[in-house]
């Protein structure tokens, strides 16, 4: 769904530029330079834009877009307020606006482009700069969520099809604007999901170590219980989607200590971590689904004492980071399962399965996990981050 939106906003700048070349050669404007003045003036209201349809979004997008029109003045409307005008005589007080609302409404209603002429508009003299206008939707998914009044004092063919061609290049910015709220509403929905798949099993297991440690450690009973704070208040936190791979490899640390106390001796790990990373925002709760799998797979399914190690490396522009067993391994078609969030019954795969997605959905395909693994040969999870912050 995303690379439409980026197909719809190539294609809708190109005609913006197409359209308002066209109009400038006709005035006798045929230099290449215009074609670029034109994509830059795009390119600054195209931000705006992608914040979706807000008074203040508009209020600084609306004179890029006039500029793009090339009309003496320009509104931005809501389905039922006006959010921002540039140009020529500013209608001011509330029946001013309820005309300029009367004139997007047939396309509103329609939700096609309309012509405004003569007495509908705010005056009737021979130089007055809003003597006419061409008014086209601007639609997110098939619904008109407002309009774009294009005021001058002529409509010439040219303006039209200008006109019509900047209301759907702005909708494709809106569109992609809308795109990028439902990518981050599926984030958020990860994270909380992820959350949600911490708490039955570890928690319970945590808690029934530390309670068996009361009567005959209790020293080490209270430092377990303050591991497990330590680690639920990371986990459980109400946060942003990203934190630092320090804090990130804290929690792990406190999720090991805890499985440590749980298994004895037949659990030994290794922390590799280098110090220059360690500030590098990433996802949040990446990296605890995975050694969780290999606990998992390297004790749990492995019967016996394993290990587990987890190795952090500065990799230039990236951080590279590999969680490694020594366990049972799988076949191939299970890993398949894991990654798809179908994992075999008894298994906890959807860690795995919710960190792919989201580093696909933050970083792009090529960001996925990396999982090699073989029947007895262990397991080992690559996963690769950029240390650029990925744009919200």
């Amino acid at each position: 769904m995303l690379d439409s939106g980026w197909l719809l906003l190539c294609v809708a700048t190109g005609a913006v530029g197409y359209v308002l070349g066209r109009r400038g050669r006709g005035r006798g404007g045929d230099d290449p330079a215009a074609a670029h003045a034109t994509l830059h003036v795009a390119a600054m209201a195209a931000p705006y834009l992608r914040a979706g349809l807000t008074r203040e979004s508009a209020r600084r997008a609306v004179r890029h877009l006039r500029a793009l029109a090339g009309t003496s003045a320009l509104a931005v409307t809501s389905t039922d307020q006006l959010l921002a005008w540039d140009g020529a005589w500013e209608p001011m007080g509330e029946e001013c606006v309820r005309d300029l609302l009367g004139h997007v409404s047939g396309v509103l209603a329609g939700g096609r482009p309309h012509l405004v002429a003569g007495d509908d508009l705010f005056c009737e003299a021979d130089d007055c700069a809003v003597r006419s206008a061409v008014v086209v939707p601007l639609t997110v998914g098939g619904r008109v969520i407002g309009a774009l009044a294009a005021y001058h004092p002529q409509v010439e063919a040219g303006l039209v099809r200008a006109a019509t061609e900047l209301g759907r290049w702005a909708s494709g910015q809106l569109e992609l604007a809308e795109l990028d709220a439902t990518r981050r509403r599926a984030l958020a929905a990860e994270t909380r999901a992820l959350r949600a798949q911490i708490s039955p099993h570890f928690v319970c297991n945590s808690l029934a170590t530390i309670a068996s440690f009361t009567r005959t450690e209790p020293a080490r009973a209270r430092e377990l219980l303050l591991d497990f704070a330590e680690f639920a208040r990371h986990a459980l936190r109400r946060a942003g989607d990203f934190t630092t791979l320090s804090d990130e490899l804290t929690c792990v640390d406190r999720y090991l200590l805890l499985e440590r106390a749980r298994f004895g001796s037949k659990l030994r790990y290794v922390v590799d971590v280098v110090r220059e990373v360690l500030p590098v925002p990433v996802p949040f709760l990446c990296l605890q689904p995975l050694v969780e799998n290999a606990i998992t797979h390297g004790i749990r399914h492995g019967g016996g004492a394993g290990e587990v190690s987890v190795v952090v490396r500065d990799a230039g522009d990236e951080v590279h980071i590999t969680v490694e067993d020594d366990g049972a391994g799988m076949e191939p078609a299970r890993v398949r399962d894991l990654l798809d969030g179908e994992p075999p019954l008894g298994d906890s795969g959807i860690g795995l399965a919710n960190v792919d997605v989201r580093l696909r959905q933050i970083y792009g395909q090529d960001y996925g996990l990396a999982i090699d693994t073989a029947p007895g040969e262990g397991t080992t999870v690559r996963m690769r981050l950029p240390k650029r912050h990925p744009r919200p």
